[in-house]
């Protein structure tokens, strides 16, 4: 977000190691205002293992057990959208702290990527927090599993079935197969961008697209403009190790924007 141009903070546990230290370098390098940020002081930062064969990768994922609270903000800091992604199974309880300050503050919208963790609590546990969800995002086989409809392939069953739930606007991301989007009167789809060469390693290609669509929403306000942003991040880190590196400024995302194909633009949805 921060790249692509707007004011963004992060509140994320880190403990007092050099690992830690580095991550605050690295935000503050990069322009992301940091505070928020908790150190949780005589613990260690959470370190993770990429296990990397050829373009694709298992990450071996160890949280550390962090006292999660969420941050008393000021007035005069409130934003604009809040961007909710994955944390671990202790901090469970800030998702009500997250809900009741959405309540506080209907003028803040909330982009939510689940992980693993956010996903296995299910709807009901978490039923106050999609209410209050502006964008969702997941990926196929998580939208299966969301709303309990193994091997359903038709993007527009699994998005009404999402929306069910509260969440404004649905977006589901099919690897190779593109992207969709629904804003609960039409389903869009969306082919990728040309990749120049073959992907080297996909470590962040799903955050990369998920967080570059809210940030063309939030720039644009509009769904479909987003939805052509959101691969153009995808493609490029997936050139790249790791899931940093290539991600775009504002900048050099237009120019990708301008030499795009002609087709590359969102279609209505049409079930196979």
């Amino acid at each position: 977000l921060a790249r692509l141009g707007l004011k963004s903070s992060l509140f994320a546990n880190i403990g007092d190691d050099d690992h830690g230290r580095d991550m605050l370098v690295a935000l503050k390098k990069n322009a992301v205002q940091t505070q928020y940020m908790h150190v949780n002081r005589g613990k260690v930062s959470n370190y993770h293992y990429v296990l990397w064969y050829e373009p694709d990768r298992t990450i071996l994922i160890k949280h550390e057990d962090y006292d999660y609270k969420w941050p008393r903000i000021p007035e005069e800091d409130k934003p604009k959208w809040i961007y909710l992604s994955s944390f671990a199974e202790s901090g469970a309880r800030m998702h009500d702290d997250i809900t009741e300050y959405l309540e506080k503050n209907p003028d803040v919208k909330l982009a939510f990527q689940p992980g693993t963790f956010q996903m296995r609590m299910g709807f009901e546990k978490l039923k106050g927090l999609y209410a209050r969800t502006e964008v969702y995002a997941v990926n196929v086989e998580e939208a299966q599993m969301m709303t309990d409809k193994p091997g359903e392939r038709n993007i527009r069953v699994l998005a009404e079935a999402l929306h069910e739930r509260g969440p404004k606007i649905v977006v589901i991301t099919d690897g190779p197969n593109g992207s969709y989007a629904s804003d609960g009167t039409q389903v869009l789809a969306m082919r990728n961008y040309p990749d120049p060469k073959a992907p080297y390693e996909r470590t962040g290609a799903g955050d990369a697209y998920t967080s570059t669509f809210v940030a063309g929403l939030i720039t644009t306000g509009d769904i479909r403009e987003a939805m052509k942003w959101g691969p153009i991040n995808s493609m490029n880190v997936v050139q790249h190790i790791g899931a940093q590196e290539g991600l775009l400024k504002r900048s050099e995302l237009n120019k990708l924007l301008a030499h795009a194909p002609h087709d590359y633009e969102p279609r209505e949805y049409k079930p196979d």
